[in-house]
């Protein structure tokens, strides 16, 4: 079983060792896995466009202006990258809860962490895709290492599994697409995940929407500072696959509640009970799309 010390005493870079260790198991040829991991770059870049372009709602309404609403406005901060990173995730998380194609990484819920990290950091810099694959697959190799230790679905472990996971595979393919060692690779992983322990998956109306979408957004950001910590040489106090042993301990601990049952936390609030009643056609309405006031 590859664990992440085993990732972070690899020989550099830590991508071509995960990619033979993958060719060992699964006897496929380097350049085929190679080629499908540039074409799901391409997927993840067709998702991140198709959001930036649509207003449209999701079916029940909560989201989908979001990412275009960003990528429009005015950059008050003047921050092109951080609104880069947060556009294109939201983008690719409203075109899950539009029902469009994306690329799971690792799920679903958290599809849009290493698009928007990755490509929004390549994007800012001007890398092309074909630069990506490489990092790549050093976030498969880091998401495989945490899969085989913990949980990675909201509805076993929790958002931390899910978004948590994200974050640490996107936070390791950042360093390496920059050019830093395994070794700091990993420690940029290792503080993604050891900052989202205890993060709960409380989806309104149990919809991978709210706040599912702007949750990318959060997190995207949160890999790209855990990258930037790693490339200057700081390191996780506690070792990476500790802070693994420790998210899975506390996804274990964590009430059926708080694990996307939409039976606590924002899902139990006045709105996400109105938002669940009325998807659901218990209001005496039949069930379909909610109109929510926009402030």
């Amino acid at each position: 079983m590859t664990t992440l010390d085993d990732i972070l005493n690899a020989p550099a870079p830590a991508s071509e060792w995960i990619l033979a260790q993958d060719c060992a198991e699964t006897g496929l040829h380097p350049d085929d896995i190679r080629t499908e991991m540039l074409r799901r770059i391409r997927e993840m870049r067709d998702s991140i466009q198709r959001g930036l372009s649509s207003e449209a709602k999701s079916i029940t309404g909560m989201v989908g202006w979001n990412a275009k609403g960003l990528w429009d406005a005015p950059d008050a901060l003047g921050a092109p990258l951080l609104r880069r990173v947060q556009a294109y995730a939201m983008a690719v998380n409203e075109e899950n809860a539009r029902m469009g194609r994306i690329v799971a990484a690792p799920t679903a819920g958290s599809a849009g962490t290493i698009p928007g990290a990755l490509i929004g950091v390549a994007d800012h810099l001007g890398i092309p895709d074909e630069r990506l694959v490489s990092p790549m697959i050093l976030a498969a190799g880091i998401g495989k290492a945490i899969s085989k230790r913990m949980f990675i679905s909201g509805a076993a472990g929790g958002c931390q599994a899910e978004i948590g996971s994200s974050a640490a595979m996107a936070a390791a393919a950042i360093v390496e697409l920059m050019g830093g060692t395994p070794r700091a690779a990993v420690h940029a992983a290792s503080m993604a995940l050891m900052n989202t322990i205890g993060l709960v998956c409380d989806p309104v109306g149990g919809y991978v929407e709210v706040p599912c979408v702007s949750r990318n957004a959060f997190y995207a950001v949160h890999a790209v500072s855990a990258a930037q910590l790693a490339l200057a040489q700081l390191e996780s106090f506690i070792p990476p696959d500790e802070v693994l042993g420790a998210m899975a301990s506390v996804g274990r601990m964590m009430p059926a509640a708080l694990r996307e049952t939409a039976e606590g936390g924002l899902a139990q609030t006045p709105t996400g009970l109105a938002v669940t009643a009325r998807m659901e056609g218990k209001d005496g309405e039949p069930g379909g799309m909610i109109e929510l006031p926009m402030v």
